[in-house]
């Protein structure tokens, strides 16, 4: 075999990349390789090797491969010794990439790399290296196309084999590495398999599996009812339901929240159920057949044609100007011009390689243009669209407040059925105690008993908030159905509170701030006429178009028109151009302000003399037409700087009727220059366009073309032009990104851009918008190579994170939520997918986004707007707040109602409460269950984005919730007190009937005057603010007055009470009304003040209390920690410190505690 004996002199030119085109070819490859391979098929050929072009500080827009690949070290060949081999031409630098590192596992990916009784060369690792990112590395180090056709059994020609089954012998790595030089081996590709079981591709599916991506399994109503029953509040409230409120408030809660999954599983099921399940045209045994998308092996060899969803990745191996949109699979905004992989291996043997060599297929991507066929190489799971997919199905991780709601369960849980327990035994050992002189009968002592157990269970009924989870759920449940009115169609409950409190937001930039449509956002006319499209700039297109001449407009036209290669055609029902996005860009133009009605009536219309097509070495086209008065005009279109270069002369007036030109000083030039270098800074691809008029054509000046004496060399014409125009095509931003933007970070919210498109043009798009402020911005590539160490050191400073793929996506979100944030991401692509799904909140495009990024969504915003995250933003911290006013109204209730319950049926003689069971039960109906719908209603206002959002280890009742909580408990206790045990005194010509009907109303009336109050979670006054908009509180509130003024007057034996007259009414209504000015008070006593005091018992009272929990948790861990001890005597190591459990490994539990 021959040795590498030096290595190979690449020559690369640096070319604008904004018009650099890939001229198709379609010869396949005939140099052989020119380096040994090394004897271990895992261990590829060192001499394999890559260029990689770096250019710092280039505004190049170059596919992902050359970007991508930008900065790898060189490797040395095994047959020789050579240092880092470098080169430069034109200020271009780049350096030789090692063959095997190209192939190397990625961590976590080992697997793949393994296949037992492989008849092939190649696993499906060593295959998935093509992508993510594209590395032509790779694609060298397998040895090109021909490499791949001999290891993968296939031909390129006539594709996988109708009668294969399962093949005989196998094919090593060396082999097919060695098919570059030696060409096609027919014996080992053709007949590679046997007759047994012809035509079922066992190994090949065995090894590479087909293109079935599993569905995940939709949840049955019955688990999705047992898994929202499955709470610790309803199953507590289950044990101790004793009304048929608490019963009712458990089925509102199981079947709202059970129902509301088991339609979005329905839909996720539905969403399933209508993939694409489709034919494609496959070559199998030299003929063209019809498949199945399902049924794609690895080694077939696919049609493609345009309008066609690439259904499994590949290699192209010929065809003719295809070009694909990868948008929707990498966030690429540019259409990707292939190149056969048979070519660009040749260029990257002989050293001619360019960094926008593409002969990558991805699935998922769109053919916009041109046809051929390609390779596949990865199916199903494991093609880039099959990760993406297999991504989303993982399991659903508990929201924040979820989290903060567990642990309010569990300490109420602890604290009422403790309190219920020691009143329990209280008044159990006061009723043992006074049996040896109880005369009464053995039925009355057990009457008895059943009023202290009765007493004990209404306890725990009153210390859980059974509203808790109702008051959730309503909240929700109201505010999805008016989040859809404001365009946010959300599809999965939980992640409505969930981005109320979001700390970061990653999006995507084409589709989600961008609109994925080039559009000519900028122009100069001649040299005076200019317009740049951006929210602050009046001179807008329509307006300097207006100004322009009827001959001027009329020359853009047919510059625009005529000199193009687009089409009209339809899509979606619509009427559309077709084309390059360059081209269709500048034709919208054309219609939408040069009143260019009919694409196909202004082309017939005009007689057109000759064409110019699309050169990449001169990087532009052109047309001659006749005019009506015999003139041969000459429209050029192309690269600006290089049609600048061309021109002599231009426009004189672009307001005049007749159309003269001027000579272009060098002033002019500069300026022009500077107008082109202004546009490419902010990431515009600029156009040029020329025109020149000849009295003849040909003109006799210029040579003809041999094969039509008719038409001119265009090399002889295209001199001393006439300067018209410079457009600047960008994808602009959508309309109010940049004010959401400003919005999400006034409220705190950290806003990055996370794309698969470069730098420059990342860059720019930020920094019009308000992303990036002077922060990080960094590759995906290197990016995913960072430790955590350093990741979290450059995560707060990152703005951009450009050129990233999915799986870069994936890990920034992963990262930031492990660090305590949380995540909201938007994005339209399939590419967003994973993230979208790994997020606490993800966002889809209603109308841009494709399937799987909705399916992957947990909201849709309906209008693709941005600006819509804002209202998602504003409902999200409106249920938080809905839950936290609630939660602090109900603590108030439970407090009183505990405390005044326990110290009223210990202090009786009968050991009965002054609050019966039964009243105890209404209370609970109109404080629970009336509460939650009154509380849970308020809508947002502008000033909620006004404060910054909360971490998730805040607790869920903040230090100002504890002041009016306890503030107003302390005030319902003074009064409820004073009346039940000074009434009599107070009160003398009360019964004690009325005083207990007076007790119970008056704690209803404070209950109700307390919601008012719970309306405002801050410390200003104003608590009727917007009441007026809420009729759901306003109706409640009637309703629970009614209901109250009802059963004082008609509710007698029933809830043991009597009817009051005017005077005892108006004591329980004035002394109830006091909780209103009391709050005021509280909310006058400083905040600081209160988080001292409150300091200060808890460092007085922490040792106690750590000292019952130690003794507690001692008790639990003592014969775990003998065992581990008898380990550790055995000379085992342990981890010492935590507990079997988990429970007391932290000194600290943020966000499951209360306060």
């Amino acid at each position: 075999m021959p040795v590498l004996s030096s290595p190979p002199q690449l020559q690369i030119t640096t070319v604008d990349g904004n018009n650099e085109e890939v001229s198709p070819i379609t010869d396949s490859p005939s140099s052989p390789i020119s380096a040994s391979p090394t004897t271990n098929p895992r261990r590829l050929s060192e001499a394999a090797t890559l260029v990689v072009l770096h250019s710092p500080g280039s505004r190049s827009r170059s596919s992902s491969v050359g970007s991508i690949l930008s900065g790898a070290t060189a490797h040395t060949a095994s047959s020789y010794e050579e240092p880092s081999h470098k080169q430069k031409n034109d200020g271009t630098e780049f350096t030789i990439e090692n063959g095997e590192d190209a192939l190397r596992p990625d961590p976590g990916t080992e697997a793949d790399f393994d296949a037992a009784n492989n008849p092939f060369a190649f696993t499906t690792g060593q295959l998935n290296k093509f992508l993510n990112p594209k590395s032509l590395a790779a694609f060298k180090a397998v040895g090109g196309t021909l490499g791949l056709e001999k290891g993968l059994r296939t031909d390129l020609t006539a594709g996988l084999s109708m009668d294969e089954g399962t093949i005989l012998g196998n094919v090593s790595f060396q082999e097919a590495t060695a098919a570059a030089r030696t060409g096609k081996d027919y014996a080992n590709i053709v007949q590679s398999s046997s007759e047994s079981n012809p035509g079922t591709f066992v190994d090949r599916k065995r090894i590479f599996k087909d293109n079935n991506i599993p569905l995940k399994k939709a949840k049955s109503i019955w688990r999705l009812m047992w898994q929202q029953y499955y709470d610790k509040i309803l199953i507590l409230l289950t044990v101790a339901a004793v009304g048929v409120a608490i019963c009712v408030a458990i089925i509102i809660v199981v079947l709202v929240g059970s129902l509301n999954d088991w339609q979005k599983e329905r839909q996720f099921v539905k969403l399933n159920a209508k993939k694409e399940d489709r034919e494609v045209k496959v070559i199998r045994s030299g003929k063209s057949i019809q498949i199945n998308v399902h049924d794609i092996l690895v080694g077939d060899v696919l049609h493609v044609e345009p309008g066609d969803m690439i259904p499994a990745d590949g290699i192209f191996i010929e065809g003719y100007n295809l070009k694909c949109d990868e948008s929707s699979a990498t966030g690429e905004s540019d259409q990707m011009k292939k190149t056969p992989g048979g070519e660009v291996y040749r260029r990257l043997q002989n050293g001619t390689a360019n960094p926008k060599l593409d002969p990558f297929m991805i699935s998922g991507a769109k053919v916009l243009e041109g046809v051929g066929t390609y390779l596949v190489t990865s199916t199903g799971v494991n093609s880039s669209f099959g990760k993406l997919m297999m991504s989303l199905h993982q399991e659903v991780e508990p929201t924040p407040l979820q989290v903060k709601l567990s642990g309010i369960a569990d300490a109420i849980a602890y604290l009422g059925g403790g309190a219920a327990l020691l009143l329990f035994a209280v008044l159990f050992f006061r009723f043992c105690a006074y049996l040896p002189t109880d005369s009464r009968t053995s039925a009355q002592k057990g009457s008895t008993f059943l009023d202290i157990l009765i007493i004990a269970i209404t306890l725990i009924v009153v210390a859980i908030p059974e509203g808790l989870p109702l008051a959730v759920t309503l909240a929700l449940a109201f505010a999805t159905t008016r989040m859809l009115k404001e365009n946010n169609l959300v599809r999965v409950l939980r992640a409505c509170e969930t981005m109320g409190n979001a700390t970061t937001v990653c999006s995507d930039k084409t589709g989600t701030l961008t609109q994925n449509k080039m559009t000519v956002v900028a122009g100069t006319i001649s040299k005076d006429a200019k317009f740049f499209v951006r929210p602050d700039q009046s001179d807008t297109p329509a307006k300097v178009v207006t100004s322009l001449s009827s001959s001027v407009k009329d020359l853009l036209l047919k510059s625009i028109a005529i000199n193009s290669t687009a089409f009209e055609g339809e899509e979606n029902g619509q009427t559309t151009f077709i084309g390059s996005k360059t081209e269709t860009a500048m034709l919208t133009f054309a219609h939408d302000f040069l009143g260019m009605s009919s694409l196909k009536a202004e082309r017939s219309s005009a007689t057109v003399i000759q064409m110019i097509p699309f050169d990449s070495g001169r990087k532009c086209m052109g047309v001659v037409v006749r005019m009506p008065n015999g003139v041969y005009r000459l429209l050029v279109k192309g690269a600006s700087e290089i049609l600048l270069s061309k021109a002599t002369r231009m426009v004189a007036d672009v307001t005049s009727e007749e159309l003269t030109d001027v000579e272009l000083s060098l002033g002019d030039i500069k300026e022009l220059e500077d107008t082109i270098n202004f546009y490419a800074e902010r990431s515009l691809r600029t156009i040029g366009m020329l025109y020149k008029d000849y009295s003849q054509w040909p003109p006799v000046e210029a040579r003809k073309l041999e094969d039509n004496p008719k038409q001119a060399h265009f090399d002889d014409i295209f001199n001393e032009m006439v300067f018209l125009s410079i457009v600047g095509i960008q994808d602009p931003l959508r309309p109010g990104v940049t004010e959401a933007v400003r919005q999400c970070q006034s409220a705190g919210v950290t806003v990055r851009m996370v794309t698969g498109d470069n730098v420059v043009t990342a860059r720019a798009i930020a920094s019009e918008c308000g992303i990036y402020t002077e922060g990080v911005i960094m590759e995906g590539p290197k990016f995913r190579l960072l430790s955590e160490k350093d990741m979290d050191q450059v995560l707060p400073k990152l703005q951009v994170l450009a050129r990233s793929s999915p799986e870069d996506k994936r890990i920034l979100v992963r990262r930031l939520k492990e660090l305590g944030e949380t995540v909201a991401v938007t994005g339209d692509g399939t590419n967003d997918g994973p993230a979208l799904k790994m997020a606490d909140v993800g966002f889809s495009m209603g109308i841009a986004g494709t399937e799987v990024a909705k399916e992957a969504s947990s909201i849709i915003l309906m209008d693709d707007n941005f600006a819509s995250i804002i209202k998602a933003l504003m409902w999200g911290r409106a249920v938080n707040d809905a839950v936290q006013k609630f939660l602090q109204f109900q603590l108030t209730v439970n407090i009183t109602a505990v405390i005044l319950t326990s110290v009223s049926a210990v202090a009786s003689a009968k050991m009965e409460s002054v609050l019966t069971a039964v009243q105890l039960l209404w209370v609970n109906l109109i404080m629970d269950t009336f509460a939650a719908l009154a509380l849970a209603t308020d809508a947002p206002t502008p000033e909620i984005l006004k404060r910054k959002p909360s971490p998730k280890s805040a607790p869920l009742v903040s230090l100002n919730m504890w002041k009016m909580i306890i503030g107003q408990a302390v005030f319902q206790l003074v009064v409820t007190f004073i009346l039940h045990f000074a009434g009599p005194e107070i009160f003398p010509s009360w019964t004690p009937k009325q005083l207990d009907t007076v007790v119970f109303n008056t704690f209803v009336w404070m209950q109700i005057f307390n919601e008012f109050n719970n309306r405002r979670l801050d410390n200003k006054f104003n608590i009727f603010e917007g009441i007026t908009k809420n009729y759901f509180f306003i109706g409640i509130n009637c309703i629970m007055v009614g209901g109250q003024i009802m059963i004082v007057f008609v509710g007698k034996a029933a809830f043991s009470i009597t009817p009051l007259n005017g005077i005892q009414w108006a004591v329980c209504v004035i002394l109830a009304a006091f909780c209103l000015p009391w709050a005021v008070l509280i909310r006058l006593v400083p905040d600081a003040s209160v988080e001292r005091f409150w300091l200060g018992c808890v460092k007085i009272f922490r040792p106690s209390v750590n000292a019952v929990a130690k003794r507690a948790n001692s008790v639990g861990r003592a014969i775990p920690r003998r065992k581990k001890a008898a380990k550790k005597a055995a000379g085992e190591e342990t981890s010492a410190g935590t507990s079997p459990t988990g429970i007391w490994s932290a000194p600290e539990r943020n966000g499951n505690t209360v306060g």
